[in-house]
């Protein structure tokens, strides 16, 4: 830890920290001058990712992140931090042409920039494949939040506008329409303004209320960020090893950022007159502790009205008191981190479940920390109880003490997990802490060390006693009151919301009368064309594109070993190291395990099972089977009977991870997988695991009973979610009772688990013999592959501890299931089908169109398909410009799905899905027809961001090693089949992008070869069915309807609920 007078130039260094649990050096500077500050998170060592080749040194991260943060502070609903956000990608004084940044991250071997808005702060953020394109673009990326153009046009389209209709639309307006009236967004704005006093800028909703949005005006945006938006308040944190280290970072913001601040006449130093640190040197730090018990109800939109949700929050300790942070962190996961811990045991895992989870949380704030507590799915005669019954269980915990050996396993599964995250994201597993120390921190850095050094803290809290717990226990969630906030669903004021929507719009097209509405249309298309004026020729050229041939990739050695009689497939590789370490132990095994070895500290083995001849009556059960996987009682192999308690507790003991679930990155879902991840020490322990879990497993009437109560429980939050909806409906259409993701989709268990439950009851024995059939196809040994990713070397018999668990008969290996056999008559066809469907917990519409594209991971034509792709995904790209930029939808996007051979176009939260369809549709057909140009830039542009993709896609050494096996055991291609990819993709003309466009686009807007699928609020069901008949589709229209005999209840359209500050993610 250093604190010493070192200097680059302008820049000081503030503090610089080695932790020695680890390879990363934190150096903290700031500019004398401007103020500016600097954090750069380095790496030392070589590292298990993607390596940057410069010469001889192939020791560099090739994943470069920065996260550009400014503390935002705001005293009112208007959403200037939001609305902001979304302004200062639209252009800047030095650049002030609309989406000119992200085209230049694009070459830069990027995905384009990021940003989200929180309680707090607004971060921005950027990733690079290598540091050559980071650098090139950071003074670009600060030129645009410090000397953004904030136009009145950027205002109309990102913002808000009226349309020519009178709708009220732009990008952040669309967004906070979809969140506004959810349950999470209504009980955490009615949480923040009980938990803080009047005049704190915690009470405030950053996003923006729509009632504020639509008076809000650019001066007001522009007034804010005069105010915040200055160098002594922004941080540059960067994470990533650089060539000539963190001065490489400093160069560029002494030679490339500093002047133009100073030319700005900002050079007024770290701490200029009259400042004051937002948060905490302002009214918001004035945080006191509750004073009483607090218990209020929020009503959120909802026609099932038999389940609601609770937050309860508590103060915590100050955010520099680390070590207490960390026990709360770890008292949380003992009380609720597992279908073992207590509050779970109690609350959750019983046959009548009064919630459907618990999660502690913590937001960091001044003086004081928050720590609230999240209830999903209780019943809502249990609303107004549960709190106080929660309060007595925390008592009795803390009376009776901590059982010391489950919280011993904890802590070091804690630990464990922490090495591995460190393994595989680097100084990028302290962004946060960084952040918050930005935020909170002592100017000084005093306490960056402290934010940071976890494993001081696991020793630290290995040594407290039950005692010291239960006091844990008592002085934050047992002791004081809390504010408690009840989400109550109403049907009235769903149909209450729908009216007041309609007659306000009803009321504003009055008001605005058919000249006020062309002047409206006129002044939104004034700005649409003026986001449209073309680049000056040659501007992009400016920013060099990387050279993809100096990368040099993360090494992986292969061994596959097919089984007795079987062939080894085409394009395996077969190292000779590690095939010598294998052949050395034992004979051969007569069924398929694939090595990949990779620098670890970890092991990871898979199972993987077709499921291709499972009945398809039993199809259904997959769901509930996977919820139960390591939850039931087990026989051991050597006899040993363990409870499903014994079972977890021991693979928290035992394990770094444990999970179970269908296929792999989203793809071959009807191959059954479970993976289990271990130091290399427990290598036969995951295997003997692997063994008991999938063959010995006890099919228990109790246990069953409680895990189809819990997933009954979970479907109204996911019923209540757009794109869950649609997700399921779209499988529901285009793919037969074949498919296993069928049969797991939210609309298909609605109907099955109510009555698996109702047949549990009444016939166990039944249900249970399922349960054994479906065990009996998924160990059946032609569909049966095993994988080992991670340090095989360093593991003792690699080979021979499989025969010692698992004992197969040499037969043919079945070959891996495709989701093209599966498709229904419609996903084979695709014509004129259409189905809407209305959902009333929604504002916004979800929208999927298909039609046929390429079949096959090894199909010639994909390369000038994937670049077509990138070139109208990209950030600011074409449906990004045409579409999100006119504020039509917040998220529009086409995909390629290679196993099923579908082509998508999809839609998120639109708030005009005909308008955004026909915007699509205008611009892949201009793009053919050459009334829209596709330039050179464009093109290199989409080539450099599949170089990211791929890059970030094996960029760990256990990202590269599943990819590995993914390629060569299960898609029958080469290890480096994406790698060498690479070369094709460059070599895709302009030509060979159009002829793809009019090839396989062009179709997915056509009624005859293609299928929509739209979920939509019931307002906009009947009109959209009706543009969609005017297509020439045959329309459907359906409605989610709600049981009356298993109503339920959770979260809506927002984003799941993970207990984080409310963030708005702008881009």
């Amino acid at each position: 830890m250093s604190n010493s007078n070192e200097s680059f130039a302008n820049f000081d260094l503030v503090k610089r920290v080695k932790l020695d649990f680890t390879d990363v050096t934190v150096s903290k500077w700031r500019s004398r001058v401007t103020g500016l500050s600097v954090v750069h998170l380095d790496y030392e060592g070589a590292l298990p990712s993607v390596l940057w080749a410069t010469g001889a040194d192939l020791s560099l991260a090739p994943i470069v992140n920065g996260y550009f943060v400014i503390p935002t502070e705001i005293f009112d609903d208007s959403g200037c931090p939001h609305t902001l956000e979304h302004l200062v990608f639209m252009g800047s004084q030095q650049y002030p042409y609309k989406g000119i940044l992200d085209l230049f991250a694009n070459r830069g071997f990027s995905n384009g920039t990021n940003a989200w808005t929180d309680t707090d702060h607004t971060a921005y953020t950027v990733s690079t494949a290598g540091e050559q394109g980071f650098l090139q673009l950071l003074p670009i990326y600060i030129d645009h939040i410090l000397y953004p153009t904030i136009t009145n046009a950027g205002f109309v389209t990102e913002v808000h506008h009226i349309d020519g209709k009178g709708q009220d639309s732009g990008v952040v307006y669309s967004e906070m329409q979809g969140r506004e009236n959810t349950s999470g967004d209504l009980m955490a704005l009615k949480m923040q303004r009980l938990l803080d006093p009047p005049g704190s800028g915690y009470r405030s909703e950053t996003g923006g209320l729509m009632e504020a949005l639509r008076v809000l005006t650019a001066e007001q945006i522009r007034d804010y960020h005069g105010t915040y938006y200055v160098p002594h308040n922004l941080t540059l944190i960067v994470t990533g090893k650089l060539s000539s280290g963190t001065q490489s970072l400093l160069q560029v913001a002494q030679d490339k950022i500093e002047p133009s601040i100073i030319k700005h006449h900002q050079d007024k130093g770290p701490r200029p007159t009259g400042w004051k640190r937002p948060f905490v040197e302002t009214a918001s730090a004035n945080r006191q502790p509750i004073a009483q018990q607090v218990q209020e109800v929020v009503e959120f939109p909802e026609q099932d009205e038999s389940m609601g949700e609770l937050a309860i929050s508590f103060v915590g300790p100050a955010p520099n008191e680390f070590l207490e942070r960390k026990a709360l962190d770890v008292i949380s996961t003992y009380l609720a981190g597992s279908a073992v811990a207590p509050l779970n045991k109690e609350f959750v895992e019983i046959e009548s479940p009064l919630c459907s989870y618990i999660y502690f949380s913590e937001d960091v704030r001044a003086t004081r920390i928050d720590i609230p507590v999240y209830v999903g799915s209780v019943p809502t005669e249990q609303l107004e109880a549960f709190p106080a019954k929660l309060k007595v269980s925390l008592q009795r915990i803390a009376d009776e003490g901590i059982d010391m050996d489950r919280m011993r396993v904890v802590i070091n599964r804690d630990e464990r997990q922490l090495k591995s995250r460190l393994e595989s994201a680097k100084g990028d597993t302290f962004s946060s802490a960084v952040i918050n120390d930005v935020l909170y921190g002592a100017e000084d850095g005093s306490e960056l060390l402290a934010s940071m050094d976890e494993m001081k803290y696991y020793e630290q809290l290995r040594n407290w006693s039950s005692e010291q717990w239960s006091t844990l226990l008592r002085k934050y969630y047992v002791d004081p009151p809390a504010v408690v906030v009840i989400g109550r669903p109403s049907a009235k004021l769903q149909e209450k919301l729908e009216k007041d929507e309609l007659r306000r719009v009803e009321e504003q097209v009055k008001q605005l009368g058919p000249e006020g509405l062309k002047r409206a249309e006129a002044l939104l298309e004034e700005a649409k064309d003026e986001h449209e004026r073309p680049l000056p020729g040659g501007l992009l050229s400016t920013f060099p594109v990387p050279d993809v041939k100096s990368i040099s990739w993360i090494p992986v050695e292969t061994v596959q070993e097919p089984g007795s009689g079987r062939q080894v497939a085409k394009f395996a590789s077969q190292s000779p190291s590690l095939k010598q370490q294998i052949d050395a132990d034992g004979k051969d095994l007569p069924f398929f395990v694939e090595y990949d070895q990779v620098d670890s500290d970890f092991v990871t083995v898979h199972a993987f099972a077709s499921l291709a001849e499972l009945p398809n009556r039993l199809r259904p059960y997959v769901s509930p089977y996977l919820s139960a996987f390591f939850s039931l009682p087990v026989t051991r192999e050597n006899g040993e009977k363990l409870s499903h308690e014994d079972v977890i507790n021991r693979l928290e003991n035992e394990t770094v991870s444990y999970e179970v679930g269908t296929g792999m990155a989203s793809t071959y879902t009807d191959l059954f997988r479970i993976s289990i991840k271990v130091e290399t020490a427990l290598y036969e322990t995951a295997i003997s695991w692997l063994k008991d879990l999938l063959y010995h497993a006890k099919f228990d009437q109790e246990r069953l009973s409680v895990v189809l109560a819990k997933i009954q429980q979970s479907l109204p939050e996911l019923k209540r979610d757009g794109s869950t909806v649609l997700s399921s409906l779209c499988s529901n259409i285009l793919y037969n009772e074949r498919s296993t993701s069928r049969s797991g989709g939210v609309l298909s268990l609605t109907e099955f688990i109510p009555q698996l439950t109702k047949i549990l009851q009444e016939k166990p024995d039944e249900v249970i013999k399922d349960f054994e059939e479906i065990r009996k196809y998924i160990t059946k040994p032609n569909g049966l592959r095993f994988s080992v990713t991670g340090n095989v070397l360093s593991v003792s018999n690699p080979r021979s501890t499989w025969g010692k668990y698992f004992s197969l008969p040499p037969v043919p290996l079945s070959p891996v299931p495709s989701a093209a056999e599966t498709l229904s008559d419609v996903g084979r066809k695709l014509s004129r089908t259409a189905v809407v469907m209305s959902l009333p917990t929604i504002e916004s519409s979800f929208v999927t169109h298909s039609s046929r594209g390429i079949q096959g991971y090894d199909n010639p034509e994909y390369p000038p398909i994937r670049v077509a792709l990138e070139v109208l995904n990209a950030t600011e790209s074409y449906l990004w410009r045409y579409i999100r930029g006119s504020g039509l939808a917040y998220g529009a996007y086409v995909s390629l799905d290679l196993e099923a051979g579908l082509m998508s176009f999809s839609l998120y939260r639109s708030s005009n899905s005909i308008a955004a369809f026909e915007e699509a549709r205008k611009v892949i057909q201009g793009l053919v027809d050459g009334s829209i140009d596709l330039d050179q830039g464009t093109l290199d542009a989409a080539k450099s961001t599949i170089v990211y993709s791929v890059a970030k896609n094996v960029s760990t050494a256990g990202r590269a090693a599943v990819v590995s096996f993914t390629n060569q055991a299960l898609k029958g291609l080469p290890q480096r089949y994406q790698i060498d990819l690479l070369e094709k993709y460059q070599a895709v003309t302009k030509d060979d992008v159009l002829a793809a466009l009019r090839t396989y686009f062009l179709p997915l807007f056509e009624s005859e070869t293609s299928v929509a699928v739209v979920v939509t609020a019931p307002a906009k069901a009947e009109s959209i069915g009706t543009s969609l008949k005017a297509e020439g589709f045959e329309v459907t229209q359906r409605a989610m309807e709600v049981d009356p005999s298993e109503l339920e209840g959770s979260e809506s359209e927002s984003e799941s609920r993970d207990g984080s500050e409310e963030s708005h993610d702008g881009r």
